[in-house]
């Protein structure tokens, strides 16, 4: 309410967007109260209140609702954004929810402009705490609501609510403002700089491990960040095992992080794949994004094939697979042990099998005695996709 009227006062051409969520017993009074406001001061009023199905959380629920509610209103209605009254209290009460939790977010507090479900949501209220604007509210004679729900003190918010905020002075509310103002300004310079180590979707790991923790750990966050969100402990978890191992396949979220040459990917899993090959003239139609069919070219990555051995299997390698060379059968688990594969491409890389269900071709390694020929029938291109 403080909010409009201020729009009002400035002359700001706008238009209200109120939720009834049913939630509370006021909630209808509510909405009665701004239909009439807006009605007495030709404010356009764009009212949601339908019945509200949700599931888990409430809070995050009602938020998605309503900040959706407003995209549709801004985009039906040709608004330039949204204005949201979060005050100074509530970007307090958010930054020390994130020290508490040990998050590293992407913002400290709350921030005055950002880019929300395609349209721009401001914050201009942040430098006025809640009883500043109470008292701007009664000053003016425009009436207030109080949500019982802020007494319940099992949510972490309310806690922090009435425990510390309830507690301090404007002057130490102002200090912790200065305190969130400083930190993001360390924070957004550390990221703009470090963003620069995204190389081609990928990070040098010793350029990385030469880091200090903390930007390390920011690194982390810029590279994981459209994938998966991470408290401070569980990016300390990734960062332990990217700085000690070698070789590593990390599962974050639906992604995973892996080694190749000297550099950290995130990488989609390996999705399983079995290609059979009929016939000579099949060759040409197997797509696969792990492996390609070349024309036959003597070397490791060559087999020559008769028509008994048709048809054909590729399929990744799997525990136990053997293939017989010029000085005895070989475990193709020792020729990645020996090549230094990747735990990766250990789980996409080819091998073929004719149809007696023999190996007879380890890319990178070569063909078995008996499909060897210096003219060779088609050769098999393991590849590295980052994609």
């Amino acid at each position: 309410m403080a909010l409009l009227q201020m729009c009002l006062e400035d002359g700001v051409d706008c238009g209200c967007a109120h939720v009834n969520y049913h939630h509370r017993m006021q909630a209808d009074e509510e909405e009665a109260y701004v239909r009439a406001f807006c009605a007495s001061h030709s404010i356009p009023c764009h009212v949601l209140n339908e019945p509200f199905v949700y599931s888990g959380n409430f809070e995050a629920a009602a938020r998605k609702r309503r900040y959706a509610f407003f995209a549709q209103i801004v985009k039906e209605f040709h608004y330039s954004g949204v204005l949201v009254a979060h005050h100074m209290d509530d970007a307090i009460e958010t930054f020390l929810m994130q020290e508490e939790k040990g998050l590293i977010p992407d913002w400290y507090g709350l921030k005055e402009e950002r880019m929300l479900e395609g349209m721009l949501v401001v914050r201009p209220l942040l430098s006025y705490t809640k009883k500043q604007l109470e008292d701007y509210c009664n000053e003016r004679g425009i009436r207030t609501f109080f949500d019982e729900t802020n007494d319940d003190t099992k949510l972490t918010r309310n806690r922090f609510r009435h425990d510390v905020l309830d507690q301090m002075s404007l002057f130490e509310k102002q200090m912790v403002m200065e305190e969130i103002k400083r930190k993001n300004a360390v924070l957004q310079e550390r990221r703009c700089r470090l963003r620069t180590e995204i190389r081609e979707d990928a990070v040098e790991l010793d350029r990385y491990r030469a880091l200090p923790e903390e930007e390390r750990l920011t690194l982390l966050y810029e590279f994981l960040k459209d994938t998966v969100s991470y408290s401070r402990k569980g990016l300390q978890e990734v960062d332990h095992v990217l700085c000690t191992r070698k070789d590593f396949l990390i599962p974050v979220g639906e992604k995973q992080l892996i080694q190749k040459e000297g550099r950290i990917y995130c990488v989609s899993p390996v999705v399983p794949y079995v290609c059979r090959i009929s016939g000579p003239n099949a060759l040409s139609s197997v797509s696969c994004p792990y492996f390609r069919i070349e024309q036959g070219v003597p070397g490791v990555n060559a087999v020559t094939v008769t028509e008994a051995d048709y048809p054909l299997t590729i399929r990744p390698a799997e525990a136990g697979d053997k293939i017989r060379m010029r000085f005895g059968a070989k475990l193709v688990h020792r020729f990645f042990i020996d090549r230094h594969i990747t735990r990766y491409e250990r789980t996409c890389w080819p091998v073929v099998l004719n149809a007696a269900g023999d190996v007879i071709l380890v890319p990178g390694l070569g063909c078995d005695i008996d499909h060897y020929s210096i003219s060779p029938t088609f050769s098999v291109i393991q590849y590295f996709s980052h994609e």
